[in-house]
């Protein structure tokens, strides 16, 4: 069996030059700047500063939330009638940039206007932010038909993004006295960034080169175009190890917060777990794209995950004051981490060209851009319920609750990130993914 990362056949491998994978990648930055700012800190700026019911700001969120993952799969198939990667970025990043700034600046109060102004608002950025997402995925996977080009063209974009995620997760607090003002001026920074980042990759990142799907329009091919990649096994068994090892990803995201404040007593080293975390992220996605160039995708992924559960494990253990134990932790899972980002969508890309052409592939993305945020819904409902069960409530000193909450914190985790391994296997196994010498 050829490694993952063996180059395609026809010659040799044609390396794309450092300025075009950072002209594309770029645009991951500000992409990944309004990630955290819309699903961390979108309800408690409604619900605490302006003061939005919070029954009707969760039922609003969810609904919003609800059909922003229904849509992804659909703009996914409607990039793919269009004849360039670039005119969905194009089209999205505007919006995306006015829509940040109308939600964390709004310029009314009136509680009935509020709640049409944060609908209307949130469906145009979660849209924007959707249409851009996909095609910039669908855009690095057209890239190159190389399969070690892939990887790095996903790292660069995964690295810029981290940088992205530190940066909004700092700003806020910077930029003023108190969250609301800093949020303000946050999205009025994330405008800017967006626009510049989108400009720099419009003009100087090159289209993808690779054939696509023709341009027909029409409702069936727009629904022969959202079902082509569920009827590929590759891509069923592939999504199921991605989802897997997503929700062992989130669950802990989620729980995060609870765990370095109840569990550990350390509340103000937060920011510093996170950052060593991140940091660490950054720092391994090299190691791991050379790695993967040696021994494949497939096996340097076995190589992260099992890394991931042997650390992280551990922290299922600690108690308070366990502080240098857990930024251990933080550093050697986040180095893993690096590997999710950089090796899983390349390994997407590998499957959608395993024919020698690219086919269909915003749909593919569409449906990886749904998974993604299911993930984070299912880990959500998967921490908060467990812990509630077993007693756990935030601010608790019960020693029994604190230990329920640092077991699925760690312990749930790690049985996900097995199942992932499992699905990998099965993916591995694939004779369509042999056949084509990407596993």
């Amino acid at each position: 069996m050829r490694p993952a990362a063996a180059p395609a056949s026809g010659g040799g491998r044609r390396r794309l030059p450092a300025r075009t994978l950072g002209a594309y990648g770029i645009l991951g930055l500000p992409l990944a700047m309004a990630a955290l700012p819309l699903y961390v800190h979108l309800p408690a700026f409604y619900g605490n500063d302006l003061g939005m019911p919070l029954a009707t700001l969760g039922a609003l969120l969810f609904v919003l939330r609800l059909a922003d993952g229904i849509v992804d799969p659909l703009l996914g198939a409607w990039c793919d009638r269009l004849p360039s990667r670039k005119l969905p970025i194009a089209i999205a990043t505007p919006v995306l940039a006015v829509g940040m700034v109308a939600l964390f600046a709004p310029p009314l109060r009136d509680p009935t206007a509020l709640v049409v102004w944060l609908g209307v608002a949130l469906a145009l950025v979660y849209a924007a932010f959707s249409l851009a997402t996909i095609a910039h995925g669908a855009w690095g996977a057209e890239l190159s038909p190389d399969p070690v080009e892939r990887t790095r063209t996903t790292a660069t974009r995964e690295m810029l993004a981290l940088v992205g995620v530190v940066i909004a997760s700092l700003a806020p607090s910077v930029l003023g006295d108190s969250e609301a003002t800093g949020l303000q001026r946050f999205s009025w920074l994330f405008a800017l960034t967006v626009a510049g980042c989108a400009l720099v990759s419009l003009a100087l990142a090159p289209p993808a080169p690779t054939p696509r799907l023709a341009t027909r329009t029409g409702g069936r091919a727009m629904v022969a175009g959202l079902l082509a990649p569920l009827r590929d096994g590759a891509f069923r068994r592939l999504l199921a190890a991605f989802v897997a090892n997503g929700i062992a990803a989130a669950i802990p995201a989620t729980l995060v917060l609870f765990f370095v404040a109840d569990v550990l007593r350390a509340q103000a080293q937060q920011g510093v777990f996170l950052a060593l975390y991140f940091v660490a992220a950054a720092a391994g996605l090299p190691l791991w794209v050379r790695l993967s160039a040696r021994v494949g995708k497939v096996r340097a992924w076995y190589a992260a995950m099992t890394l991931a559960v042997a650390a992280f494990v551990w922290a299922a253990t600690l108690g308070a004051g366990d502080t240098t134990a857990f930024a251990v932790i933080c550093i050697v899972s986040g180095a893993a981490l690096g590997a999710d980002l950089a090796l899983a969508p390349s390994i997407l890309a590998d499957i959608i060209g395993r024919s020698g052409r690219m086919h269909a592939t915003g749909a593919y993305f569409g449906l990886w851009t749904l998974a993604t945020k299911m993930n984070l819904a299912v880990a959500a409902g998967i921490g908060l319920t467990l812990t509630a069960a077993f007693g756990y409530a935030p601010g608790t000193q019960d020693p029994a609750a604190l230990r329920a909450l640092a077991w699925v914190y760690a312990g749930v985790p790690c049985l996900f990130k097995l199942a992932a391994l499992v699905a990998l296997a099965r993916f591995d196994r694939d004779p369509a993914t042999r056949a084509a010498g990407r596993a």
